[in-house]
């Protein structure tokens, strides 16, 4: 997001605004009457003149969407790609400017300009230093407490808003693109390739018909046949899973008007070259209203979600954006595989290259508020909104296929279903047979909502009591009876009308079939080790607690042998049993009931969090054989923490050797998550990234011993100290070679899923990112790292391991310092998700998950997790004899570079002076405050290491975007963390006081703008 208020326009865009107002004023008051739709009347026109908002002191001057290029005082401004965007912002600038003043007054405005100011004064470089905030510091702590909540909002909202406008533009530039590669004004990448098409990108490397341009057409002379690059489309997948990790601090009420932004300006696009004065007064009126409602809508959450709620926010995305664009993408991927491959070499009909699937309701580790009911009752949910959706299309297509082709020397099968059920005389076959279709839909949307209303008032019920005849319970038979109607129209002559709005229909059943979204369900490893202490104490057979692995795993190999259930449903609420059952025992047994009850499709995989051992895995498969679960789900260990990824290929070997194991996997594939969040909060980026890697290559190697098919599930989060890379391509082709083939499971979670899918266009080139870098994976040549490479990793790991662990874990100062110069010990109170903030009530800093972990580093602007460590090593191998293989290192092997890459980006967005102000501020332990210090010089340390392996001068140097968008971005930031420490010092001795309250708003306020500001949280 560039947030540009460029001083140098300033004069321009006065006078254009000046000229729109008076233009809108002569309009509205010629009018001989009034506009229904207008929000402003000419009094009131007249009044916003002449408001004193318009001083010199702002400069948010430019209150139109259709600033004419006379407006800008630098010709170039009109003519870049920028521009419109430049013009968006201040747009919305001078709108949230007009509501501030309107509701707070001018001298409240003014205050933020002063603000702002003092701001950019502080980056130039005679005021740079460690002391730059100090007369900001001295500003803000003159300010009310309510004064500190409104201006807390003015930043917050300008962030939010102006996140919007770029969010928009980068739609906008791909529209841009487009047009350019069609009208040939760009260069491809590939000679000899066809003309482009339009539908996706040629000329990017990280879509789709540019890898196939590349692979076809050949790079450097080598190319891959059509055919190969076909069967690498239809088969490969890409499933998405959406995760509860609560990490978006934005309210779903201000996400849905920042998206009602999104779309004024994408109309405001499409009126610009040819339009009345009306339509554009119409659309610059709605963004005043969106802007003011915007401005008047509570940013902060009052109350946390519930899991049923958070499910619900989460699969909004996939109802208003992905349930549409899905299909939009795989036509146009369709028509890309025909225009790289030939005509014959279509996307076939069912061919389902993304999946979804989510955690919202299912996963349950750590967060005693999903319960077995609460995943019924998302199961359920979801159930209803796909049936509703599915019967929306459906009775749109009844519409739309209204023909009735001969049925005379048919010789088709397909037609001749449909005259079957309809019979020889209708008029309208097609409409006739899907009237029951559609209807059948309405009943399996209203028996899931009985269902769930006798779940919600926790009635016994026979969940097993729907009729297959009157509701669809199976995508399959759906997927027939639309399949036929397809081959039915091809047969009859009609294959232009088959591939209309039937294909799209066709592909959302093959993508969210009839639920949406299957749940996982997560559950961490000691729960089902309690359960079944409870079962073999109940049983006299002692305490499995007690027992060794090789114990365990033998009683379990008996009992998966046997078959017999080793205990009778519901025994353990019985009176005379109950006693031996512990309530997270009975927790965890009536999960795996609810499993057994579950219908095909609601649910997908059982996830076991801090899995360490083969008995962790075979416990989960016992206990839902136990419960009488029919077809069992996949169980998937999750190997997190560092010694758990260094033991996980060991623990897989062993579980490799069990028959009866084996023969329960489905296709001899086994599904194996790798958890990158809490392995870098354990052992730091660097360390965790090498084990990540390595535990990928031994792992496959243990699968082809076994001839087992592994499937990795990539839980990675939004930022890079929790494995994210804002670069999906390079980050996919950054994984150890022959650990993807063709299959790439990973999450998306709170900011990232509105970020990549809360807007069509976006949505789109996520999936194409996907696609893409799935296909050039398959076919990119990646040898595995050499052994002095190897070597040298491990040795980097060492070192950055026990430099990031010596003061994370080691430094008896630490706890102290990250407690009171952060404020994570605050962010308990911002009601973003329904899990606890650790796994455990009780414990430190180790017991605190790795999203606020790295959330309130993220705040303070050190982002300490994602270097700490990674200095130290990188410097004394520099000052060693191994000097030049790291440096080979970083020139030859695509996945160093990328880490450590992704870790000058990071430095690159810190600030070791915001965190200096924290420290100044907040603490006041003479021990922490040298630490604080000792921590900021390793930081800088870090940087000049970087920097000399890379090359560089500059961190990012060759990132221009970055570079820039830091820049108009850190001003804004900068005013945010001046506000929260401020505000932070008087909370902390604001306990029980009248100001309590108003300081946590602000607080809260400051977080979000911080979040919105630096892109992500944690």
């Amino acid at each position: 997001m560039r947030l540009v208020l460029a001083s140098r326009a300033m004069a321009a865009a006065r006078h254009a605004a000046k000229s729109q107002r008076s233009h809108l004023l002569s309009s509205l008051q010629a009018s001989s009457a009034p506009l229904a739709t207008s929000s402003f009347t000419a009094r009131r026109m007249n009044e916003y003149v002449r408001h004193p908002r318009f001083s010199s002191t702002s400069s948010l001057h430019e209150p139109t969407l259709f600033t004419s290029p006379s407006a800008f005082a630098d010709p170039i401004d009109a003519t870049s790609d920028d521009a419109l965007l430049r013009s968006d912002v201040r747009t919305m600038g001078t709108l949230l400017g007009e509501a501030i003043s309107h509701h707070h007054g001018a001298d409240v405005l003014q205050k933020v300009e002063r603000l702002r100011s003092m701001a950019k004064e502080s980056r130039t470089v005679s005021s740079a230093g460690e002391e730059r905030l100090a007369p900001m510091a001295e500003f803000v702590s003159e300010l009310t407490a309510k004064e500190l909540v409104v201006i807390s909002r003015a930043f917050a909202h300008f962030l939010g808003v102006a996140n919007a406008a770029e969010a928009h533009q980068r739609c906008r530039r791909l529209k841009l693109d487009l047009e350019r590669e069609v009208n040939e004004e760009v260069s491809l990448p590939v000679n000899g390739a066809p003309a482009p098409i339009g539908a996706l990108h040629a000329s990017k490397p990280d879509s789709t018909a540019g890898v196939i341009s590349r692979l076809v057409y050949g790079k450097d002379g080598k190319s891959v046949s059509k055919e190969e690059i076909y069967k690498s489309l239809i088969s490969q997948t890409v499933e998405i899973v959406l995760t509860a990790h609560p990490t978006q601090v934005n309210r779903r009420t201000l996400l849905e008007k920042h998206s009602r932004v999104q779309k004024i300006l994408n109309e405001a696009d499409s009126l610009r070259e040819k339009s009345t004065p009306y339509h554009r007064q119409q659309l610059d009126d709605a963004l005043r209203r969106e802007i003011a409602s915007i401005w008047q809508t509570d940013e902060v959450s009052r109350v946390k979600p519930t899991p049923q709620s958070e499910a619900e926010r989460g699969t909004l995305v996939l109802e208003t954006i992905l349930w549409d664009s899905l299909p939009s993408f795989l036509r146009k991927l369709d028509a890309t595989m025909k225009w790289g491959l030939g005509e014959e070499y279509g996307l076939p009909l069912t061919a389902s290259p993304f999946k979804f699937a989510s955690w919202m309701g299912g996963d349950r580790d750590g967060n005693p508020n999903v319960t077995p009911d609460v995943t019924r009752e998302v199961c359920l949910t979801n159930r209803i909104k796909a049936a509703q959706l599915l019967e929306a299309d459906v009775r749109e297509l009844m519409g739309l296929i209204s023909g009735n082709p001969p049925s005379v020397n048919c010789q088709s099968e397909a037609m001749q279903k449909i005259r079957m059920r309809v019979g020889e005389e209708s008029r309208a076959p097609y409409r006739s047979y899907l009237h029951p279709v559609a209807t059948k839909l309405a009943n399996t949307a209203s028996w899931a909502q009985r269902e769930l209303k006798r779940v919600q008032k926790k009635e016994n019920f026979d969940y097993h009591m729907a009729n297959p005849e009157d509701v669809y319970l199976n995508e399959k038979e759906l997927l027939e009876e639309l399949l036929t109607v397809h081959q039915s129209l091809c047969d009859t002559g009609n294959t232009v009308v088959a591939n209309g709005k039937l294909v799209d229909v066709i592909r959302k059943i093959s993508a969210f079939g009839l639920t949406l979204v299957p749940l996982d369900v997560r559950q961490e490893s000691d729960r089902h080790a309690e359960a079944l202490d409870c079962i073999t104490k109940y049983l006299g057979l002692g305490s499995y607690s007690d027992w060794d692995e090789a114990t365990r795993v033998s009683w379990i190999q008996t009992q998966l042998q046997s078959r017999r259930p080793l205990i009778r449903s519901g025994i353990w609420r019985e009176a005379e049993s109950e006693s031996f059952f512990t309530p997270t025992a009975v927790d965890t047994l009536e999960t795996f009931q609810m499993i057994s009850e579950q219908y095909e499709g609601s649910l997908g995989a059982y996830v076991i969090s801090q899995c360490t051992s083969a008995s962790d895995i075979l416990a989960v498969l016992l206990l839902q054989l136990d419960a009488g679960v029919k077809k069992p789900l996949r169980v998937v260990p999750l190997f997190e923490t560092l010694g758990d990824l260094n033991g996980a290929a060991a623990t897989m070997e062993k579980l490799f050797s069990i028959p009866a194991y084996i023969g329960s996997l489905e296709g001899r594939k086994q599904e194996i998550m790798v958890g990158y969040s809490d392995s870098a909060k354990d052992a730091g980026r660097l360390a965790a990234s090498w084990a990540q890697y390595e535990t990928q290559v031994k792992l496959s190697e243990v699968a082809k011993k076994f001839s087992v098919d592994v499937v990795y599930f990539h839980g990675k989060g939004g930022t890079v100290g929790r494995g994210g890379n804002p670069n999906t391509f390079k980050a996919i082709l950054s994984h150890a070679p022959g650990t993807i083939n063709g299959q790439f499971r990973v999450t998306e979670q709170g900011e990232m899923i509105s970020q990549n899918f809360g807007y069509s266009d976006r949505a789109e080139r996520t999936l194409d990112i996907y696609t893409a870098a799935v296909l050039a994976e398959q076919h990119t040549d990646r040898p595995l790292p050499s052994k002095e490479w190897k070597d040298m990793m491990d040795k980097l790991s060492q070192i950055s391991c026990d430099a990031y662990r010596k003061i994370v874990r080691g430094d008896q100062r630490f706890v102290p310092y990250f407690r009171a110069a952060t404020p994570e010990l605050e962010l308990g109170s911002l009601n973003i998700g329904s899990r606890p903030a650790k796994r455990k009530a009780s414990g430190g800093v180790e017991s605190l998950r790795a999203i606020p972990w790295n959330f309130a580093w993220t705040q303070t602007r050190l982002n300490l997790p994602t270097w700490l460590g990674v200095g130290e090593a990188i410097g004394e191998v520099l000052s060693s004899k191994d000097e030049k293989t790291l440096r080979t290192m970083y020139n030859e092997w695509d996945s160093f570079r990328t880490t450590i890459d992704l870790v000058e980006m990071i430095l690159s967005k810190s600030d070791s002076s915001v965190a200096r102000h924290y420290e100044r501020v907040l603490v006041s332990d003479p021990q922490a405050l040298e630490l604080g210090g000792e921590i900021r010089e390793i930081h800088d340390a870090t940087e000049r290491a970087v920097l000399d392996l890379a090359g560089h001068k500059t961190l990012s140097e060759h990132d221009t975007l970055l570079q820039r968008l830091m820049a108009v971005r850190n001003p804004y930031v900068d005013c945010l963390n001046v506000l929260q420490a401020e505000t932070l010092k008087r909370l902390r001795k604001s306990e029980g006081t009248a100001e309590e309250d108003v300081l946590k708003d602000a607080l809260l306020t400051t977080i979000t703008g911080v979040a919105n500001g630096m892109g992500n949280t944690g």
